[in-house]
């Protein structure tokens, strides 16, 4: 897909102002300095963001972590009953010893018990957020009704090509668990403009639109690999990007030592991330990619394998950033795992402990006192015992008692993580009490304001995202010549579905009335989920 070349990369023009380091006053970087900086974002990525970030993926996830020793701080520890281990699960860190057992390898563990509130109330706003497809529509100036059209034909293939609604489900996946997510466009530009010269100076039709559109992709970038390089003077300008992560080795390794510069780069993120020297590790090899301005770079253990220039991104990185709820002055977002965190302890520990204690009182005991051979007769109906004892006793105790505290602290913990999140459990049909006439949507908007409000706020984040990406691309077919536009015509409008089911009825009327008022035929019908080719339609 991607063109190796070894054309330098452009030189940066000279600095009119002050300003030290690598950052002159027109934002350019030349390689050294561009290196220098990175191996500090990605060592300090490493070594902080990083280990909070997967901290927040394993609360989601909530993995099955295995019971080998090694594995997991309290793994290896046996249960009360001291039959062998059982497999650990990524929230029991957030236990206290006196249920996991601690640290200590043959330390009792008691029973756990941890429910994971977390999953599902992120998996719920991922489905308000796209649980439907979203209609790009086209709103730059001066553009006549069919190259609108030729617009949002090409954008919604290329969204499709790059994964449609199941690649905006894993972006709002991403975005919703680290609170943020940055979205890279990669287009072959040869392969563009090859397709630019076959078709010539024609409009392009549906075909040449959707050759072009699998030349170009729009990759999610996981934020544990991605390591954005900023503005000292502006956290919102992205100057570089660089993307690290491992996989097998596709050729056998270089003998020939990287150059001096690209050695104190890798070097110092190769210490930063614990790896092996490149000699021992002859099955796995460490990739780092670096987005620039103008070219990308891919070096493979510290040396550069590839080099591609992109001139169609207007000397910026193509990638963009996206908040899942944006946080003033700070490039990371809020997301929604963060915040659950104590409180999904806090009710595994209750859970826990209401197990145990159900565990130990679940059987009803005796305790006799002046009995002769109490001990050996089992208490079943029918059963007697006599005695000449004036003394003698059977106290009963035991018994799963009610507990009114216990009970009422559980549901002020839901209460709590209803309210944290915005996420009640009708968003994933439990009705738990009864919320007026279902069957009204009215009914539903109020019971879940909270939720709709908090989608409402994240879709300006996500929209505006989307936005940039959609311009992005139609530069790279503009200065490919696929299909001319100018900056001025690449603005887009994102129309959101309604996330609440919708009457069938209500939907026809409003679709009469956009009829009514002049709304294109094909646009309604697209929005009815029907085309003009399908049976029946008129």
């Amino acid at each position: 897909m991607f063109e190796t070349t070894t054309a330098p990369t452009p030189t940066p023009p000279a600095a009119s102002g002050g300003g030290g380091g690598a950052h002159t006053s027109s934002g350019w970087l030349d390689d050294t300095a561009l290196d220098d900086a990175l191996a500090g974002a990605i060592e300090s990525h490493e070594r902080t963001r990083r280990p909070q970030l997967e901290r927040y993926w394993r609360y989601y996830r909530n993995a099955e972590l295995g019971a080998r020793p090694g594995a997991h701080p309290n793994a290896g520890s046996p249960d009360l009953t001291g039959q062998g281990t059982r497999p650990r699960l990524a929230q029991e860190q957030g236990l206290p010893d006196r249920i996991t057992g601690g640290s200590a390898e043959r330390a009792a563990r008691r029973e756990v018990v941890v429910e994971n509130d977390i999953a599902w109330r992120v998996h719920a706003q991922v489905d308000f957020m796209f649980g439907k497809p979203v209609a790009i529509r086209a709103t730059g100036a001066d553009l006549d009704d069919a190259e609108r059209r030729r617009i949002e034909r090409v954008l919604d293939m290329v969204w499709e090509a790059s994964g449609g609604v199941a690649l905006l489900q894993d972006v709002a996946l991403l975005g919703h668990v680290y609170g943020y997510v940055d979205l890279a466009v990669r287009a072959d530009a040869p392969g563009l403009r090859a397709l630019a010269l076959s078709v010539g100076s024609a409009t392009p039709d549906d075909a040449v639109l959707r050759a072009a559109a699998e030349l170009v992709r729009i990759e999610p970038i996981e934020p544990t690999r991605g390591v954005p390089l900023l503005d000292p003077g502006d956290y919102r300008r992205l100057l570089a990007y660089a993307v690290t992560y491992e996989r097998e080795r596709a050729t056998p390794p270089a003998r020939a030592a990287a150059p001096a510069r690209h050695g104190r780069l890798f070097g110092r993120v190769r210490e930063a991330i614990g790896a092996e020297p490149a000699r021992g590790r002859r099955e796995r090899s460490r990739y780092t990619e670096v987005i620039g301005p103008h070219d990308r770079r891919v070096f493979e253990d510290g040396r550069e394998v590839m080099r591609e220039a992109h001139d169609w991104a207007a000397g910026r990185p193509p990638v963009v950033h996206v908040q899942n709820v944006s946080q003033p002055f700070r490039y990371e977002g809020l997301g929604e795992v963060e915040p659950l965190i104590p409180l999904q302890d806090e009710l595994n520990t209750r859970l826990s402990d209401r197990a145990s204690r159900v565990t130990m009182q679940s059987f009803k005991m005796y305790l006799a006192r002046g009995i002769e051979g109490f001990d050996r007769v089992p208490v079943a109906p029918g059963t007697v015992w006599t005695t000449d004892n004036p003394d003698a006793s059977v106290e009963a105790f035991g018994g799963d008692a009610d507990s009114p505290s216990e009970e009422s602290h559980l549901q002020q913990i839901r209460e709590a993580l209803d309210k944290v999140s915005g996420v009640p459990p009708l968003a994933s049909g439990v009705v738990r009490a009864r919320i007026g006439n279902l069957t009204s949507a009215n009914a539903l908007r109020i019971t879940l304001m909270g939720l709709l409000s908090k989608t409402a706020r994240k879709r300006v984040t996500y929209g505006a995202g989307m936005a940039r990406v959609s311009a992005l691309v139609l530069a790279a077919l503009d200065a490919t010549g696929v299909l001319p536009t100018a900056p001025e015509g690449r603005g887009v409008r994102l129309d959101w579905p309604d996330p609440l089911p919708v009457d069938l009825r209500e939907r026809a009327a409003d679709a009469r009335t956009k009829l009514e008022l002049g709304v294109p035929r094909e646009r309604v019908l697209r929005e009815l989920g029907f085309t003009s080719d399908d049976p029946g339609v008129q």
